[in-house]
């Protein structure tokens, strides 16, 4: 098999999404240097370049991962208006359902706790989840000033809304709920009335 060229920092975002291609096919343990770099065509000592082992290339998916769930979130609330942070809060919500959907191992493996003990040597990866922690804070600022959610400490609200949703979706992917929760009702429908348990001001 001949050998792809590729400039530096494209090389490193081959192998990356050759890695998110190779858990959306084949799941975590399938997971490998050396089959990142036969997916991307490159020799087996290509990946060292820019990953010293499996657990770098595993921090750099885990960043893309937070880096399209920022993208995804800001492509649904973006044109929505400051004096509708509720319906800000449901797209976010729903984005966040359609990236674990999409991509469940990419999902996975973004919040895995991998890399969590060592997260300090990977800048990038503080960086993006930070990012999209701050980009969920400013929506939920904007629903507790129109007292949409309570009027608590902001991380501590914008917590239990992350981990409402998260807890809700990872259920979702693993197949932990009962079949017939989702007989009468689809998990988008589910999700908002979810969402609604917390909230002071029903969202539609």
């Amino acid at each position: 098999m001949e050998e792809k060229k590729y400039h530096h920092g494209d090389l490193k975002n081959a192998l990356i999404k050759a890695g998110i291609e190779i858990l959306s096919q084949q799941g975590i343990s399938a997971l490998s240097l050396r089959k990142v770099a036969t997916k991307a065509g490159v020799s087996h000592a290509a990946p060292y370049a820019h990953f010293k082992n499996k657990q770098d290339l595993i921090a750099s998916i885990s960043s893309e991962g937070f880096n399209r769930i920022y993208e995804k979130i800001f492509i649904k609330i973006k044109d929505i208006p400051h004096d509708l942070p509720e319906k800000k809060l449901k797209e976010a919500a729903l984005a966040y359902l359609e990236f674990a959907l999409t991509d469940s191992d990419h999902f996975r493996i973004t919040f895995s706790g991998i890399i969590e003990k060592d997260k300090e040597k990977y800048p990038e990866y503080i960086k993006a989840s930070k990012r999209c922690f701050s980009m969920v804070q400013d929506i939920v600022r904007e629903c507790q000033q129109k007292e949409i959610l309570r009027n608590c400490p902001l991380d501590e609200m914008t917590m239990t809304i992350w981990s409402l949703v998260h807890g809700f979706v990872s259920l979702l992917i693993d197949n932990e709920f009962s079949h017939n929760t989702f007989e009468s009702q689809k998990p988008t429908e589910l999700l908002l009335k979810i969402l609604n348990q917390i909230t002071l001001k029903e969202i539609k």
